[in-house]
């Protein structure tokens, strides 16, 4: 019988079928354990992996779904809804007419072919290399940027160029997941909308560029003074280098910041010649270097007068805690405390009173309302878009000089004198090892070694400020502590050292202020004796026009009523018979004092007129170049006195015409618990034999006709009852011949009521 006839042969034959052999298993081998269930653990697997597959595919339909569901519902918004109300406008007083504007989107779209030749390759190798091959989302980015931000560090994107053309034209800044989830929707389905070409021309027509310029176009003439078409390679690189951090790529910031620029740079040209765009050549030669970036005009649309408030206004939106997105793109609605009116008054009386021909004086004014610190108005220099944003002087300031003297009588009623009060008026004084001269038209008169006080400041006397100043025990910080609580500084408007210091010559003004100061601080007089702090921004509110902030006025009390009008009164007496007649001019109640400071060699640096009306404070300083250089020999005459006071006259004659004419209060003319100071022998003035060969007047006849004027120089110290300014007609009639003495010489003058003792 063969094999295949009989099966088990047949079993037994085929390979693998030991167990026909009669071989078990068992004798072979371990034997097989069963899984839990009775199911060997190969089976389990298959289960669970079976079962995840199923969770998965279920998952992923769920997703898919969603992502259908939600690219479905997504609706690009109308591209005008939101993008346009994010320019940020500042309001003069009345909230209603506009005084500028920030980020200022001047769009002046271009197409894509008339934007420089390699624009358009620069921007890609700038912002998105893949721009062409990707689908408006950068998957990668999206994970790097989420893992980032799940570990806790800064939130981070990872946009492409269709991305940041979604944030900017359709939603706000936030910085959030729903966001970045909403722009990679919109992403999306903007690229099945728009082709490639047109989402990059509305992308460089829209994209900021630092200086306030939005597109290219707008970039290209803030940057380099041309159109977008006239870019060359080196100019397109650098503006697209730009792109990543306008604000610290700006190469007008220092070499800091040009250095940074530099760097992205010449990553924008690596990038563009992996592209093909550039060839090596090309990339040699631009990669040596930025492009030129031209001295221009100002980039910020500011122009005039305004241009420099504009810039205090954003000075103080930062100081308030707004930053720069806030500023230039959240559509913020800014109401200042600028009067129009009290602007172009300070414009007009500039232009009037000015001096031709002399191109390196430059004039400040400054107007606040004594009441609240508001300031009305302002002067600042040449036009804004001249100086490139250069130094505003109504911020900047200079010496007062004198103009500080009004803190002085103040400080001197509150510690216990009166106007009444009697001070050392003859020059030099000496005070320790320091000399003070009574210095300017009238060097080395004496004009009484016991002056009052209302005359000591009514024809400027040094000598009796100092004597002032040094008769109250701890009398210089008196003095620095009223000249501080008055509102003055010991800081510039920069932050740098204003030199106040409590020297017991404070008064004589030597630190730097600036007419705002000065203005708000005689305005601090003017108010009775409240100090508050100057302000110029009234109110923020956002476009639907819910309040952010108000200003709130805080007053202090630094003087009684009494005090402050005394000194008031004693300030009149400058205008009426003193050293600002020409104040006059306004047919009005003020006071006022004039100033011209000297440096240490004795060259005029600054003249000032500062003086007030119940309304309206008012500040002019007049100075030369940088501030520093030389008025006598520049400007003639260069006194107080004269220009300056001649310009606040006009300004605030143009600012208070058709206003009521308003009094002060009648002076208090409080008693002094002091009795009057006596001047110690050592500080009586030695003769100087260089200038003159005996230290009295001798005998023999002067070159003049006139009588010697000795007898009557050393009246006042013994006729104290008759130191008191006479009574208001008696001023009048001294005040023409004042004025005329002293445009002629008051050097010459024989009298001494009629001659300043400093530069007034």
């Amino acid at each position: 019988m063969s094999n295949q006839s009989d099966p088990k042969k047949r079993a037994a034959s085929k390979p693998g079928s030991r167990k026909a052999t009669g071989k078990s298993p068992a004798k072979t081998g371990k034997p097989v354990k069963p899984g839990k269930n009775g199911k060997p653990p190969r089976s389990r697997f298959r289960v669970w992996l079976r079962r995840v597959l199923i969770a998965g595919l279920v998952g992923l339909g769920l997703l898919i779904t969603l992502f259908v569901v939600l690219y479905m519902t997504t609706d690009i918004p109308d591209p005008n809804a939101d993008f346009q109300t994010q320019t940020s406008y500042v309001y003069y007083e009345d909230g209603e007419t506009v005084l500028g504007k920030f980020a200022t989107q001047d769009r002046q779209s271009v197409p894509l072919d008339q934007m420089g030749e390699f624009t358009a390759a620069a921007a890609i190798a700038a912002e998105d290399r893949s721009f062409y091959s990707n689908r408006g989302i950068d998957p990668k980015g999206i994970l790097r940027a989420a893992f980032s931000n799940v570990r806790g560090n800064d939130t981070q994107g990872a946009s492409t160029i269709t991305q940041q053309y979604v944030k900017v034209l359709y939603l706000n800044q936030e910085r959030s997941y729903k966001r970045k989830v909403k722009e990679a929707f919109l992403s999306l389905k903007l690229q099945r909308e728009k082709s490639k070409d047109e989402i990059l021309e509305g992308y460089l027509n829209t994209i900021y560029f630092g200086r306030g310029a939005y597109g290219i176009e707008a970039a290209a003439k803030a940057y380099f003074g041309i159109p977008a078409a006239q870019l060359n390679l080196r100019q397109s690189a650098a503006l697209a280098a730009v792109l990543n951090s306008p604000n610290n790529y700006d190469p007008a910031k220092g070499e800091e910041a040009k250095q940074a620029l530099f760097n992205r740079y010449v990553y924008v040209l690596n990038g563009m010649l992996e592209a093909g765009d550039i060839d090596d050549a090309k990339f040699a030669q631009a990669s040596k270097r930025l492009p030129k970036f031209p001295v221009l005009r100002s980039h910020t649309g500011y122009t005039g007068q305004t241009g420099y408030v504009m810039a205090m206004v954003r000075d103080e939106l930062e100081e308030l805690g707004y930053s720069d997105a806030e500023i230039d793109g959240t559509g913020l609605r800014i109401t200042t405390t600028i009067d129009p009116a009290v602007m172009k008054a300070a414009a007009d009386g500039v232009a009037q009173e000015r001096p031709e021909g002399l191109k390196q004086l430059h004039i400040a004014v400054a107007s606040t309302d004594p009441k609240t610190g508001a300031l009305r108005g302002l002067y600042a220099g040449a036009p804004y878009e001249k100086t490139q944003g250069g130094i505003n002087w109504a911020l900047a300031g200079g010496a007062p000089g004198s103009t500080f003297k009004p803190f002085a009588v103040a400080a001197g009623l509150k510690d216990g004198y009166s106007l009444k009060s009697t001070f050392y008026g003859n020059s030099p004084l000496e005070i320790g090892d320091t000399s003070f001269q009574n210095q300017g038209e009238g060097t080395g008169t004496n004009l009484g070694s016991a002056v009052d006080l209302t005359r000591c400041l009514t024809l400027s006397i040094n000598t009796c400020f100092i004597d002032l100043t040094d008769s109250m025990e701890n009398g210089p910080e008196k003095v620095f502590k009223m000249t501080r609580a008055m509102g003055i500084p010991t800081k510039t408007y920069n932050g740098g050292d204003a030199g106040l210091r409590p020297e017991v010559g404070v008064a004589l003004g030597s630190a730097t202020v600036s007419p705002i100061d000065m203005a708000n601080g005689y305005g601090a007089i003017a108010d009775g004796g409240l100090a508050k702090k100057w302000y110029l921004i009234e109110k923020v509110k956002n476009t639907s026009g819910d309040d952010l902030y108000s200003h709130k006025v805080k007053t202090t009390r630094v003087v009684s009523e009494d005090i402050a009008a005394d000194t008031t009164y004693a300030m009149t007496q400058v205008v009426e018979v003193g050293t600002g007649t020409k104040a006059q001019a306004i047919d009005r109640p003020a006071a006022a004092k004039t100033g011209t400071a000297t440096d240490d060699e004795g060259h005029v640096r600054s003249s000032w007129f500062v003086g007030f009306t119940p309304q309206l404070s008012t500040a002019v300083m007049y100075v030369r170049g940088d501030g520093n250089d030389p008025l006598d020999g520049y400007l003639d005459p260069f006194f107080g006195g004269t220009y300056p006071a001649q310009t606040w006259a006009a300004t605030m004659g143009f600012a208070l015409e058709g206003e009521p004419i308003e009094e002060f209060p009648e002076p208090a003319f409080i008693t002094a618990t002091h009795t009057d100071h006596v001047p110690t022998p050592t500080k009586t003035p030695k003769p100087k034999p260089t200038k003159t060969p005996t230290p009295t007047p001798t005998p023999t006849p002067t070159p003049t006709p006139t009588p010697t004027p000795t007898p009557r120089r050393h009246q006042p110290p013994h006729r104290p009852p008759r130191r008191r300014i006479p009574i208001r007609a008696r001023r009048r009639s001294v005040t023409r011949t004042s004025h005329r003495t002293r445009t002629r010489s008051l050097r010459s003058c024989p009298h001494p009521r009629l001659r300043p003792a400093l530069i007034p």
